[in-house]
């Protein structure tokens, strides 16, 4: 069993930050990647940012030089600070896992319930 506990979303003025939040816990043995996406309704959910355990980054275009992907490999927690936020960034954010389950040594994603982010003009 794994948990995901995402927080951070919130209102936020255009031109503001925001940091995300995403917790990891239970039966990881390994983490391979976590990563951020977002969905905004009716739209599909498009990949914003994702770190690897080498420490591999990479960002969507709309986001590269605002966003920034970190982690917390002892919390196994993964962070988006979000800056310059515009209103085409609101959208509800999700954390994906991809990991190790300890008990079987098989590899899994894993999403979390989403945080949403709405920026206001």
């Amino acid at each position: 069993q794994v948990q995901l506990v995402e927080s951070g979303g919130g209102l936020v003025q255009a031109g503001g930050s925001r940091q995300l939040s995403c917790a990891a816990s239970g039966s990881i043995f390994s983490i391979n990647a976590m990563r951020w996406y977002r969905q905004t309704s009716g739209n599909q959910r498009e990949l914003v940012a994702a770190i690897t355990s080498d420490g591999s980054i990479n960002y969507a275009d709309s986001v590269k030089g605002r966003f920034t992907i970190s982690r917390d490999n002892a919390k196994n927690t993964v962070y988006l600070q979000m800056n310059s936020l515009k209103r085409e960034d609101t959208a509800r954010y999700y954390c994906q896992l991809s990991y190790t389950d300890s008990s079987d040594h098989l590899f899994y994603d894993y999403w979390g319930q989403g945080t949403a982010v709405t920026v206001s003009s």
